[in-house]
């Protein structure tokens, strides 16, 4: 009898046991697939959105945004089908060795991850606001390195609808040559944990179009899709923008589909497209979008034309961004700005 009552508490605890599992807030990874098509993943990226100015402030919250649950839901049902999560981890970690990952912003990281991915979401994480590496990428190439050998690690089991972005343009002393050296480093740290997760690279020169010649990406990895951020003409975009010195003299900037007007922009993602069709790399636009200083006329037309190319030359995109400056989303009145709204996604 004693034996019969020790074999069913047995039972018991394991079948509770195996159930705490099969409800903990996790996505299991599925089986591993060997032939990977980046270009398939690219097109579940558009339509896209980024979740600006709140992971990506010095802390969450600094920066006006502090980052809902309900906010994936609002996304996925207008229509978006990926977030990109701009995240700095460079002020969540420790400077010495071995650069130590604070353990509640990385678990902070993936709840919010979690709750894209609840939300059937597909989510971009990358390393955003890394200032000391563009002053002295020397100095912080081992810490960078361990950074994505702790992220890497972290989310090895998550489902391959997680993707990595290895760093938000390199500019300033983080040169083409060198960025070319690091991030080969980087692809490589990343695949000893994630051999099968797609991986984006963008380019030096703040992730532009005009260093995309300069960029070298390494010839025996398919499973990589290409970035390139688009705020042109930058007068126009970035009009008033407190951050941007001499930003004021240009308020007032209009945008009208001029002919002018359009045949530049037309000019600048065919450089994209000639670009991608000769290295065969999917294009992801990972940010774009106007400043609320410009007139939403202005903004929305820009913005529908942008996604328009987009759509014609096959990239995928991330409008910038959510509920900020940029914002598509008015999150004090709880509602989407229409034009913007309507201008990103656009029905046939």
């Amino acid at each position: 009898m004693k034996f019969l009552e020790i074999l069913i508490t047995t039972l018991f605890i394991t079948l509770f046991l195996f159930m705490c599992v099969s409800n903990s807030n996790t996505h299991p990874k599925p089986e591993a697939e060997s032939d990977i098509n980046p270009f398939e993943v690219n097109s579940h990226l558009l339509p896209g959105i980024n979740m600006g100015n709140a992971l990506e402030a010095p802390n969450e919250g600094e920066w006006g945004v502090t980052i809902q649950d309900e906010y994936f839901a609002i996304m996925k049902n207008a229509g978006f089908n990926s977030v990109r999560i701009p995240t700095r981890w460079s002020t969540h970690a420790a400077i010495d060795s071995p650069y130590t990952i604070t353990p509640t912003f990385l678990n902070r990281v993936q709840y919010v991850v979690n709750q894209a991915l609840n939300n059937d979401l597909y989510v971009v994480i990358n390393i955003h606001h890394y200032e000391e590496i563009f002053q002295q990428p020397a100095e912080h190439k081992e810490r960078f390195l361990s950074l994505w050998q702790q992220i890497g690690a972290h989310f090895k089991d998550f489902p391959n609808t997680l993707i990595f972005e290895v760093l938000n343009e390199p500019h300033d002393n983080f040169t083409a040559a060198l960025w070319n050296q690091y991030l080969d480093e980087a692809i490589e740290v990343i695949r000893k944990t994630n051999p099968d997760r797609t991986i984006i690279i963008g380019a030096a020169g703040w992730g532009g179009i005009n260093a995309l010649n300069q960029l070298s990406l390494p010839e025996d990895d398919d499973n990589l899709i290409v970035t390139v951020h688009y705020y042109e003409p930058f007068t126009f975009t970035h009009q008033g923008a407190e951050w941007v010195e001499g930003s004021n003299a240009w308020l007032g900037t209009t945008w009208s589909a001029t002919a002018d007007q359009r045949n530049k922009l037309n000019e600048d993602f065919n450089q994209i497209k000639t670009w991608a069709d000769a290295h065969n790399r999917p294009i992801y636009i990972g940010e774009f979008g106007a400043y609320s200083k410009a007139d939403m006329n202005s903004r929305s037309l820009w913005t529908g034309y942008v996604v328009n190319q987009c759509k014609q030359n096959e990239f995928s995109w991330a409008y910038w961004e959510f509920c900020s400056g940029f914002g598509a989303y008015d999150a004090s009145a709880g509602k989407w700005r229409e034009q913007l709204l309507n201008a990103l996604i656009q029905t046939p």
